[in-house]
């Protein structure tokens, strides 16, 4: 039977009678899920686990657990240089990372890494703070000072410095991409790090990196404060800062590679969206009148640990693009299976109501619309959308997002293509866990579309 017909008739229930999971106390299943996860860890393998074996909506909060204790010691066995547990960044303690040389040759990730203040019961905040284009020992200096005098305590800082120069003077290259996901894999399952509470910022140079990955790994972010900087919006969608909040201090008169105007672009487009979108969008960017490119920094990381992530936000808006050529495989509660177009963005829009989930597929095209005569750098673009007809991706659900006892209805591109119960399994957990690395990301259910099945 194609999987798609059984969906049709709303109320249909599209599971088969399984066994109860086991006990969340079962040591041979968690021995078993650690195998699995170490497994993924060190290969790569992506084999499912235990295919339907389906779990009591009442057994969720357990199985959280154990998955999530499984994925700590699958982190704590895998042979890699580890983070130290956070001492007092007034201690200047220092490590170093090696960068896989397929990424970048020749490179070590140094870092600053430590904590001021009392942990809090749900963890420390993670501050990542991204330095400037200067000398690079001055400008890792400087990050250490910010990092033990900013009013953000209590906090945890991870001060990194560039590796190479040139033109690997770039925080979102692939190899940093490397860094960051390591960093945010160790620091989740430390325990000792509030998921909920983890920051990007940056000065200049980290201005600009820190605008990329706000854009790129919003779904991680509470919030995140670029500062002298001023991205081309291609390169750091605004859309997909929907559920964080976003912060973009410049200087009226920073004009070096139209920082300035840059800035208003954002601004601009962060206006418009939350005249759109009231209840998303949250902002704080402004040009700062009589100053260049030097202005206070102390501003934004006080401003930024006011807010909490969002973890199941039922309106996503994910602009899928590349970073150096990678993409990201998922964003909140969507995983991509395979890309509806190889060349293209692609545009997901995700809107919950009660238990029907509305999703709309596009593909993204840009026109550049305003380009600067010195260096021909586009400024401004303008960009169409086409309805995707191929591709296949995944929705994740739990209860936070759905009442998981009740039918649920997906519609995608105006179809529907699913109506009925989903079935919570102990697959869906394990891999949507090896998907995202997040403790408040262990989905119990997930409904799988392939747009291609539903085309006239």
């Amino acid at each position: 039977m194609n999987k798609f017909s059984k969906w049709l008739i709303c109320g249909a229930v599209a599971t088969i009678a399984m066994p109860a999971l086991a006990t969340s106390g079962d040591a041979n299943l968690k021995s078993d899920i650690t195998r699995w996860f170490s497994s993924v860890l060190e290969n790569n393998n992506v084999s499912r686990f235990s295919p339907d074996k389906k779990i009591k909506i009442s057994d969720i909060a357990a199985t959280d657990s154990l998955v999530w204790s499984a994925w700590v010691d699958a982190n704590r066995k895998l042979d890699e240089e580890k983070l130290p547990s956070p001492r007092p960044i007034a201690s200047g303690d220092s490590g170093e990372w090696k960068i896989p040389a397929n990424l970048e040759a020749d490179a070590t990730m140094k870092y600053y890494w430590g904590s001021k203040g009392d942990m809090p019961a749900g963890g420390y905040p993670l501050f990542l703070y991204l330095h400037g284009s200067g000398a690079p020992d001055r400008e890792w200096s400087n990050g250490l000072y910010f990092a033990r005098t900013f009013a953000d305590s209590p906090s945890v800082y991870f001060v990194p410095k560039i590796p190479r120069t040139g033109e690997w003077y770039r925080w979102w290259q692939k190899s940093k991409q490397y860094a960051w996901e390591k960093l945010l894999r160790q620091a989740l399952a430390s325990g000792e790090i509030d998921p909920d509470r983890v920051y990007f910022f940056g000065i200049s140079e980290g201005g600009y990196g820190s605008q990329r990955l706000a854009s790129f790994y919003a779904d991680y972010l509470a919030a995140a404060g670029p500062m002298a900087g001023g991205e081309p919006l291609a390169n750091a969608p605004a859309e997909n800062c929907r559920n964080i909040a976003f912060s973009l201090r410049t200087g009226d008169r920073d004009f070096g590679f139209y920082r300035d105007k840059l800035t208003r672009y954002t601004k601009e487009a962060f206006d418009s969206l939350l005249a759109l979108h009231p209840a998303g969008y949250v902002h704080n960017i402004e040009l700062i009148p009589g100053y260049g490119h030097a202005i206070d920094y102390r501003p934004t990381t006080p401003w930024l640990s006011a807010f909490k992530r969002n973890p199941y936000p039922k309106k996503v808006s994910w602009e899928d693009f590349e970073m150096d050529g990678i993409h990201r495989t998922g964003f909140y509660n969507l995983q991509v299976m395979e890309r509806p177009a190889a060349k293209k963005r692609t545009r997901y829009e995700m809107n919950i109501t009660g238990n029907n989930v509305d999703i709309t597929v596009s593909n993204v095209d840009y026109s550049t619309v305003e380009t600067d005569s010195k260096w021909g750098i586009a400024l401004k673009f303008a960009r169409s959308y086409t309805t995707a007809t191929t591709g296949k991706f995944r929705v994740y659900l739990n209860g936070s997002l759905v009442n998981l006892d009740r039918p649920v209805t997906l519609t995608v591109n105006g179809k529907r293509v699913f109506c009925g119960k989903v079935k919570c399994t102990l697959d869906n957990m394990l891999e949507s866990c090896a998907q995202f690395h997040d403790p408040r990301r262990l989905y119990p259910a997930s409904i799988d579309v392939d747009l291609s099945k539903f085309q006239k």
